[in-house]
């Protein structure tokens, strides 16, 4: 049987390692499956996805010049729907360039405040606000430190 790039093989993983899985496939071939491909979300262990004798539908990604079978599970199974985020819908309908147009032509104002919730404060200016009160009490501690030292004297 000649395995052509992007056919799907059933075969049964044989080997687990830290970096993937070993599937052996017909016609005594065996190919990796790298731990990148193993599943649609972050993969730290490949045990939580992959048990060795398990059956699996693989894709064949590629066959290196030295004869070595790429493989991929992930691709194997069918695309799921995505769905469009909520976070860019209202970003396109919010932040659109000018006002818009209704259908005779005239503009549309639309408040951009009604269209968002209430921010939290991003991570600058949290930090901006931390290094000014740091500075402020900086400042406070240097002042009484140097109050103390001329009475020394």
């Amino acid at each position: 049987m000649e395995l052509a790039v992007g056919t799907i093989i059933s075969g049964k993983v044989t080997t687990i390692t830290k970096f993937g899985a070993f599937v052996a496939l017909p016609d005594g071939k065996s190919g990796l499956v790298h731990i990148s491909e193993v599943a649609n979300t972050y993969v730290n262990d490949v045990h939580d996805f992959l048990t060795e004798g398990q059956e699996v539908q693989v894709k064949l990604l590629a066959v290196t010049p030295d004869g070595k079978l790429n493989l991929s599970v992930k691709q194997a199974q069918p695309r799921q729907a995505r769905e469009p985020r909520e976070t860019q819908e209202r970003h396109h309908t919010a932040y659109r360039p000018g006002p818009q147009r209704s259908r005779d032509g005239r503009a549309m104002h639309r408040p951009l405040e009604a269209a968002l919730p209430p921010q939290e404060p991003s991570f600058e200016d949290k930090l901006k606000q931390f290094m000014s009160a740091s500075d402020s009490k900086m400042s406070e501690l240097n002042r009484n430190r140097e109050g103390k030292r001329r009475r020394r004297k």
